[in-house]
């Protein structure tokens, strides 16, 4: 079973118009229904391509709105904007993340000492609980990237509260096997149904809810499933940390030396203006490695690479191949160009991240620096993702009449 994701531009484009005549009522009523592998047609499955911008939030939601107006485009373009929601709040928390980080590792190494958890963490990630619904949908994460989003959310729940499973653990399968994985949407997803992010709330997964919602493909009954009375919270005690201040950019430099860096935290560098630059190299990164201790998906990998490649040769470039491992590799490749400064689009929270502010230190002592652009849709967005979503949703009209041109 595999899903069919090519990793350019032009699949993405391709997949977008396809899409575009059901973004309106028909996305509506029939987004919550999990209609299995191969079936999946009630959503966009765009999300690979808007994860590494391949496709952008703002040309989607662009169409959709052009197409259906922007009340049949309403839950469309929701959660669409879910996605930045995310990424603005962890980049208000980053100490989210790192704490996430932290408590992956111990849970790991708990696996290591607790046989018994690891034989149950094993024969969750197989599919091989006896559950139906949830060995069903471990299978289609594992084989083909991808899941909807309502047998996430269950899965979730199911992971958490029904198996007592540490949810980092959860997390980390996820990451590792999703095509449009992400460390905002992925980390606070499952904080969301452990019922961390919006505290004292977790999600449920109800034995009726994945009957109706899956059209009776699985229909545990009600005794399978935990009953959830109560959240993880008490797991952290302190409760969330305070909400910072975005982190200051710098702005590339004109007329200077200059290497381009591409990672597929945004994969459409043409929408930069690059025509200032003295660009002497450019370079792709591959970092999806970085994701997690554990392997990552072969799939995801190759997603990557691919989704690189592509953005190298539509910006008309010959890249140099890097890897996200010892700094010394970017370093080098900056310094050999004769470049004082790197730039590239914004890096989010998250693992390559990390790993540039490793490297930021290397590169500063051969006088390098490291340059970012941040998009205006995400400049409009961000600012309200300090609490739950309802503070980003009522600024949509006009974060739609500022950035969405229709």
């Amino acid at each position: 079973m595999m899903t069919d994701f090519p990793a350019t531009r032009a699949a993405g484009l391709a997949a977008m118009n396809a899409f575009v005549p059901a973004m309106g009522k028909r996305y509506a009523n029939g987004r919550n229904y999990d209609h299995g592998p191969g079936a999946h047609k009630a959503v966009s499955q765009l999300s690979p391509y808007i994860r590494r911008r391949l496709v952008t939030e703002a040309e989607v939601v662009t169409v959709a709105i052009a197409a259906h107006g922007p009340e049949k485009a309403e839950k469309f373009v929701q959660e669409v904007i879910w996605r930045n929601y995310f990424k603005g709040w962890l980049e208000r928390r980053p100490q989210v993340w790192d704490s996430y980080v932290v408590g992956l590792q111990a849970d790991l190494a708990a696996l290591d000492r607790d046989r018994k958890l690891r034989r149950d963490v094993e024969k969750a990630m197989a599919g091989q609980t006896g559950l139906a619904c949830f060995d069903a949908w471990a299978t289609e994460l594992v084989e083909t990237g991808y899941l909807h989003n309502h047998a996430r959310m269950w899965f979730a729940s199911i992971w958490v509260f029904t198996f007592d499973l540490p949810w980092r653990l959860g997390a980390d399968f996820f990451y590792r096997h999703l095509l449009d994985g992400d460390a905002a949407s992925n980390t606070l997803g499952w904080r969301w149904a452990a019922g961390l992010h919006t505290r004292g709330k977790p999600y449920p997964a109800r034995a009726d809810n994945i009957t109706t919602f899956t059209n009776g493909r699985f229909t545990p009954r009600p005794g399978d499933l935990a009953d959830v009375a109560q959240g993880l919270e008490a797991t952290e005690p302190d409760g969330l940390p305070s909400v910072l201040s975005l982190r200051d950019l710098v702005a590339p430099m004109t007329g200077v030396p200059t290497a381009l860096l591409i990672t597929d935290e945004d994969c459409q560098v043409e929408d930069f203006d690059l025509s200032d630059l003295d660009i002497r190299s450019v370079a792709t990164l591959q970092a999806s490695h970085l994701r997690s201790p554990l392997p990552v998906a072969e799939m995801v990998v190759r997603f990557e690479r691919d989704a690189l490649a592509d953005t190298a040769t539509r910006a008309g470039q010959t890249a140099v191949a890097l890897r996200a491992d010892h700094p010394d590799a970017l370093v080098k490749w900056a310094a050999e160009a004769g470049a004082i400064q790197i730039v590239t689009p914004y890096v989010t929270r998250g693992p390559t991240y990390d790993w540039l502010q490793e490297a930021t230190p290397y590169l500063r002592a051969r006088g390098i620096t490291l340059a970012e652009w941040r998009r205006d849709w995400d400049a409009a967005i961000w600012p309200y993702a300090t609490a739950g979503f309802f503070k980003v949703k009522k600024q949509i009209p006009r974060i739609l009449a500022d950035q969405v041109a229709v």
